[in-house]
């Protein structure tokens, strides 16, 4: 049987500097967009989310005998948090198991499997990011209501934001001598163009723009999305693990 977890405000942990400088990149300043609130968005108000209290097998169909594939492991890789999935389906069996279909980390973007449900939690959270790359914006809702539209740096052509539906893995706060900071959320999306980077596996991030001199509403990174630090600190301390992230052209 599955446990209850409450929702909690995200975590942030202190970043690692290959993090910093594979991922990270892009210009300074930019003001706190103003609030935003306008009706009639097409953006779900809640996203159920699955909280793992163990490494978990991955499998094709909900069944034990389906084909087992990856393993997501319990814990992020970096700052060892809890793995929060986006939950897309749940079944159960007729006197088996409940099977849950979540979005999975890591390469080939965007993909799913169905894990068992014993060992995990349940939550949900309100909030959603998207992203414009033609426009260059991110756009952040809470319950369905559009809170904040923020100026970013996007991918070059060479090294593109890889589009689809993605989520955030993990938080971290960046030293002030780190670029990219104050603060970056590890992404689920990968590099389609760089498998790795600085020794790390070419993951995606939001982050900030210390040290990093590309103007906002450029396309100039790596693929990561640069916010200003201003901007990046205030979705850090709302934006948690399992929150949607949707990158459109």
């Amino acid at each position: 049987m599955s446990h209850t977890a409450p929702a909690r405000p995200p975590g942030i942990r202190r970043g690692v500097s290959w993090f910093a400088v594979a991922l990270l990149a892009a210009a300074g300043g930019g003001a706190l967009a103003a609030p935003a609130h306008a009706g009639g968005s097409a953006v779900p108000a809640s996203q159920p989310l699955v909280v793992l209290l163990a490494d978990h097998a991955v499998r094709t169909r909900p069944s034990t005998r389906a084909r087992r594939g990856e393993t997501v492991a319990g814990r992020r890789p970096l700052t060892h948090v809890r793995t929060v999935l986006p939950e897309v389906d749940r079944v159960t069996s007729p006197g088996g198991p409940t099977w849950v279909q979540v979005r999975l980390p890591g390469r080939p973007n965007g993909h799913l499997g169905w894990i068992d449900a014993a060992r995990t939690g349940r939550t949900a959270t309100g909030w959603y990011v998207s992203v414009k790359l033609s426009t260059r914006r991110v756009t952040v809702y809470r319950d369905g209501h559009l809170e904040r539209r923020f100026s970013a740096v996007v991918g070059t052509r060479s090294t593109p934001t890889p589009v689809g539906r993605f989520f955030v893995e993990e938080g971290l706060a960046l030293s002030s001598r780190e670029p990219g900071g104050p603060f970056a959320l590890a992404t689920s999306a990968r590099s389609q163009v760089l498998q790795e980077f600085n020794g790390g596996p070419g993951q995606i991030a939001l982050h900030g723009t210390n040290h990093l001199g590309d103007p906002l509403g450029t396309a100039a990174s790596h693929g990561c999305i640069r916010l200003s630090p201003r901007a990046i600190t205030w979705l850090a301390r709302r934006v948690g693990r399992g929150v949607p992230l949707t990158i459109a052209r």
